[in-house]
Parts: C-alpha cells; structure tokens; sequence
C-alpha cells in the first residue's frame, strides 16, 4: 500500500515523451501503441480479475465452492480460451497491416508544401546536420519550419547509430556506407529532444540533439542567417576529418559553409570499390596537405 502512495510522487518528474506527440507521425504512433494495448486488455484485465475471484472463491474457509477433482474439459472455457485471442491477433494483425504502410518512414507525407531535405551523419558522438540548399551545416541543433515536410537523409562516418526524435515519430537507423531516410513533420512550434536509441559507444548517453521548429519560414531564415555568420568551416575532408574525432558531449557547433556533396561522399568511403575509396583517400590527403600550407 505504501508503493501506491509513493510511486506518484517518485514518478512526477517524468515525462512520457511518446505520449506527448508534437508532429503528424507521432500522433498516429500514439494511437497505434493505444490501441494496441487496449485490445490487449481485453484479455489481461479479465485475467487478473479472475485470479482474485479465485483466491476468494475457493479459499480453504469457504465450503459452499464446488470441489470437481474429475473435471477435465470445457466446451465454453476452451471457446473463450481461443476465440477471443484469436479476434484479437487477427485486429492486431490488420492494423499492423495498415499502420506499417501508412507510417512508412520513407514514405513522403502529404502536403501544400515542398518537403525540406536535411542530410544527417552521425559521428562519435555527435550528430552532424548539413542543409545542402543553404549551403551550411551545424553540429547538434537542427531547425525546420512547422508544418513544412523534413525529407531527412540519413548515415554514419562511424558504427551504427540510430536517429529519433521521439515527440516527432519514427527513429531509424544510421549506417555506415548507406542512406536510410526519414520523413518527419511537426506541428507546433517548439524545442524537440532528439537522441540517439541505439548503443554505439562511451559517449552514447551524450549523444543528444535539439530540434528547433520555428512558428514560420522568417523564424528559420533567421535562424539560417546566425548560422552564416559562425567563422567555422567544413570546406574540406581535412575539416570534416578533424570533426569526426571522437568527442563526448560536444557542444552545438554552426559551420557557415559546408563543403558540396559531402554527406554523398562520405557514404562513397565505405564502398567496395577500392579504385573509388583510394581516389577519395588521395583528394581528402591533398585537401588536408593544402588546407596545412594556407594555415
């Protein structure tokens, strides 16, 4: 009894992110983990009722409760038993279904607007951002317009990683030598934590961003415009290099100008064309041997 009364106060601290959708995909995803354990119900409330009503009911005190020792088989029990669960499999069977079409990370959501593309590579341990139609790049912080389309385009200059932001929707893994893609909206303005849900090393629990949603495009040009003014740079491999150093909780960093076809060329290091991945060691070995004598 003491338990009951604690746990609220133990527990009013915490924030049950999923359940508080912000975005379009979130939203359904709610629905769907309630609808799920709802129809789960059904079956486990019934259960746990009826272990108490047996307690109570063939308790050694009470003598008026029916003692069968030969009872073996129940038509109706076993009907119960099998058709119910059955029922429900077969619901959760086809919303399963229609959820997994419908909530298609790669899937575009339709929209008035042109969905914005944002390239994300995860590093250790840090996530980069990079916005080729800008031409800039941020570590740790990105920002989007709200109720504007984000086609994000996703992978890793290390080990696997996964990318979510849990009150806009699906996560989705980040992996090295290919693209995965994730389409995510919101709709209210707001700051957004995004993480990282898949164990990827000593700085794993570090491995945070935020995910600004401006009120309307002006917000976001303005945002975009204090970005532009940060002296740092990725105009080379060398530059890129340096940042994908392992680093524990690195803080928000905003390039001004981000070298073109980056986040591509950094999926081509981990291809097997070895003619491919030398011609790239070479360019990034010049870049880095120029960018040393300007120094």
């Amino acid at each position: 009894m003491l338990s009951i009364f604690i746990a609220p106060i133990i527990l009013s601290g915490c924030d049950v992110t999923l359940m508080n959708p912000q975005g379009a995909i979130g939203i359904e995803q709610k629905k769907l983990i309630l609808t799920s354990v709802g129809l789960m119900l059904i079956v486990v409330i019934p259960v746990i009722l009826m272990v108490f009503i047996f307690a109570w009911k063939y308790r050694e005190s009470n003598k008026k409760a029916t003692y069968s020792p030969d009872w073996a088989h129940s038509n109706k029990i076993e009907s119960v038993v099998w058709i119910i669960p059955i029922i429900i499999i077969a619901i959760l069977g086809v919303i399963t279904w229609k959820s997994a079409h419908e909530l298609d990370p790669y899937k575009p959501i339709v929209n008035n607007k042109p969905a914005m593309t944002i390239e994300v590579i995860s590093l250790d341990w840090k996530w980069l951002f990079i916005y080729p139609k800008e031409g800039i790049a941020t570590v740790n912080q990105l920002a989007f317009p709200m109720n504007v389309p984000i086609h994000f385009k996703i992978t890793s200059d290390s080990v696997m990683n996964s990318f979510f932001i849990p009150q806009l929707g699906s996560q989705i893994y980040a992996m090295p030598g290919m693209q995965a893609q994730l389409y995510l909206i919101a709709n209210k303005p707001g700051q957004y934590e995004g993480i990282s849900s898949s164990y990827s090393g000593r700085g794993f629990s570090g491995m945070k961003f935020t995910a600004i949603a401006t009120k309307d495009e002006s917000d976001f040009q303005h945002w975009v415009s204090e970005v532009k003014k940060s002296p740092h740079t990725l105009n080379t491999f060398h530059d890129f290099n340096r940042l994908a150093q392992p680093s524990d909780h690195h803080p928000v960093t905003y390039f001004s100008v981000v070298k073109p076809f980056l986040f591509q060329d950094t999926i081509k290091k981990f291809m097997g064309d070895m003619n491919m991945h030398q011609n790239i060691e070479m360019h990034q070995t010049h870049e880095a041997l120029h960018s040393t004598v300007e120094e």
